[in-house]
């Protein structure tokens, strides 16, 4: 599915988002919801009703990639 796809057809108010424990605890966060075709949905969780980035599963897969061959690491 193309990303326009995905904004038609996505209902943030309906969607499961997931956050990290990681976060620090003050609420400044990245929420992620999966796509039913493996995509990402991924908000701000101090702007819920903000903007959603969306990304295709090819995007989530060679963004995890990277980040298991240390492309992200400083």
């Amino acid at each position: 599915m193309s990303v326009k796809g995905y904004q038609e057809q996505f209902d943030r108010h309906t969607a499961e988002w997931r956050t990290t424990d990681q976060g620090g605890g003050d609420g400044n966060s990245v929420e992620v919801a999966l796509l039913p075709d493996g995509g990402w949905a991924v908000r701000d969780s101090r702007e819920p009703e903000g903007p959603i980035l969306f990304f295709t599963p090819a995007e989530v897969e060679a963004f995890v990639a990277g980040v298991k061959d240390g492309e992200f690491d400083t």
